[in-house]
């Protein structure tokens, strides 16, 4: 037998006696060692358990890739913190004061706290998996599980869940940038450049698409700072303005308060008399528990707001002086902050709007403020923030894409730029043509966000978590983890579907 020649592997073991990726070679030996030192060893030794190993020897074009793929990270307990609260965070955030109006205060928190807490064990199973699967590409485990359907089944997710991302962002665009126009130019809604439509394909032919076209979009990492600074703003005004506007709002309440004190009060007097909505304890007192047709909306606008899987490994791959636990620990305290953003965002939006609030937080204050200058700093930034992510979204779904069918050829700009150009006007029509941002919260929080967060990792881990039998508490977790995942991809995509059908026979009904 040939000695090969390999670098001696460190063993130490991370906080949790499982050995860290963050393996380091220094010095020749021989095949024997290697199969001993190994990273890909268990605890209990056993190396006949991973297929990296033949016969003591790590096959050549395995050693390859180990080298490409797992190399010493540099970035920050802290700094990872807030890069996986960034990824976490999304636009779901402004969904969720909608998903509270539907299911009410205390069933919102428990299905809150039950997808947080279900997410981070997914996390948790993620993790298990790159270890013992021996890879932090979310493909490649599919693949490594389940061979090329499981691959398919992770670029699918994936590719579907960044592609629902990327239409919340320009949803955002398409619903906010009139808003802030008619402000700065006091423009009318007849007005072509006030036209959700039109605006979306501007901003993603000027803004979008050159800087989706480069190769390299290392840069615009630095956004994510922004963007999270953004929300904590968006966070702060929406607490603040829960108590300065009434309940039943007044619509143009702006308008009104600019007026002389006592055409104020006249015009208040006589406007709530008139035109608003009377008083009452339906309206203005909120519901603890609620159920109606929108309420099978709240668990998928709540799954999407917690995808963040297909960022962990590529952060796990970063981390400085990674170990399974340590990256536990990042998204124990990541999902803890957003979880508290979540509901305060949530409750606070909700309590200031009731029934009354819409798919879309932000949104909703335009009917009661045309131009308040909080809400239109607070506009600009959240359309800055999110008009920069989507080439940062883009840039994984064109490359998954480009690996799938072009692997083995050379860079081309022309292919670079036809993939660019075709998914970034799949994604303009899906804006311009699906009605509100609540089915897109919905159809992909049930179908990728589910398969990402309960059924892929739970699947791969069954399949490629070796040392645990399949009657250990660890497996069975995992199948009821598994099972729950198709009962809420199945369920959810059944009654939105359902709900679909009615709204479409009531439309058709109504004409």
């Amino acid at each position: 037998m040939d000695r090969m020649e390999l670098k001696k592997v460190c063993t130490e073991a991370d906080d949790d006696s499982t050995a860290s990726l963050d393996d380091r070679f220094t010095e020749p030996i021989d095949s024997e060692k290697a199969t001993i030192n190994s990273h890909f060893l268990d605890e209990d030794g056993d190396a006949e358990s991973h297929k990296f190993l033949t016969n003591g020897i790590m096959k050549k074009k395995k050693y390859e890739e180990y080298q490409e793929e797992y190399h010493p990270g540099h970035t920050s307990f802290g700094m990872s913190v807030f890069n996986l609260s960034n990824a976490i965070m999304g636009s779901g955030i402004l969904g969720l004061s909608y998903a509270m109006a539907n299911t009410g205060i205390v069933l919102f928190v428990v299905l809150l706290l039950g997808v947080a807490i279900l997410s981070l064990y997914s996390v948790h199973l993620l993790l298990m998996t790159a270890k013992e699967g021996g890879s932090l590409i979310y493909e490649k485990l599919g693949e490594r599980a389940f061979g090329w359907p499981g691959k398919m089944a992770a670029f699918g997710s994936i590719t579907l869940q960044n592609i629902g991302a990327m239409s919340s962002y320009l949803y955002i665009v398409k619903y906010e940038l009139p808003i802030v126009i008619q402000a700065f130019m006091g423009a009318n809604n007849g007005e072509w450049y006030v036209n959700g439509d039109y605006l979306v394909i501007l901003v993603s032919v000027i803004i979008i698409l050159p800087l989706s076209l480069l190769r390299n979009l290392g840069y615009l990492g630095y956004t994510s700072g922004f963007s999270l600074l953004c929300m904590v703003f968006f966070l702060i005004v929406v607490i603040y303005k829960k108590f300065q506007i009434p309940c039943p709002y007044i619509p143009n309440m702006d308008v009104i308060l600019n007026e002389t004190v006592s055409k104020v009060l006249n015009n208040t007097v006589g406007f709530l008399n008139t035109t608003a909505v009377v008083y009452n304890e339906d309206v203005c007192t909120p519901k603890y528990f609620v159920f109606n047709s929108q309420t099978v909306y709240a668990v998928p606008i709540l799954t999407f707001a917690f995808v963040c899987h297909p960022a962990v490994l590529p952060m796990y791959e970063e981390l400085k002086d990674r170990s399974r636990r340590k990256m536990q620990g990042v998204a124990n305290v990541s999902f803890l902050a957003m979880f508290i953003m979540y509901l305060l965002a949530a409750l606070f939006g909700y309590l200031t709007f009731n029934v009354h609030v819409e798919p879309e937080l932000l949104h909703t204050y335009s009917k009661v403020y045309k131009s308040d200058v909080i809400l239109l700093i607070v506009r600009l930034a959240v359309l800055t923030a999110v008009t920069l992510t989507v080439p940062v979204v883009l840039f994984p779904i064109r490359t998954s894409v480009n690996q799938l069918l072009c692997a083995s050829k050379e860079f081309s700009w022309i292919r670079h730029t036809i993939i660019t150009v075709v998914l970034l006007a799949c994604t303009n029509c899906l804006v311009i043509f699906v009605p509100t941002i609540r089915d897109i919260f919905g159809f992909i929080g049930a179908s990728a966000a589910a398969m990402l967060i309960f059924i892929l990792p739970s699947a791969f881990y069954i399949k490629l978590v070796k040392k645990e039998p399949m009657k250990s508490v660890q497996k069975i977790g995992a199948s009821i983890f598994l099972c729950s995942g198709f009962f809420v991809m199945i369920g959810s995509l059944t009654l939105i579907t359902l709900d679909w059908i009615n709204n479409a026979s009531q439309a058709s009904d109504g004409h």
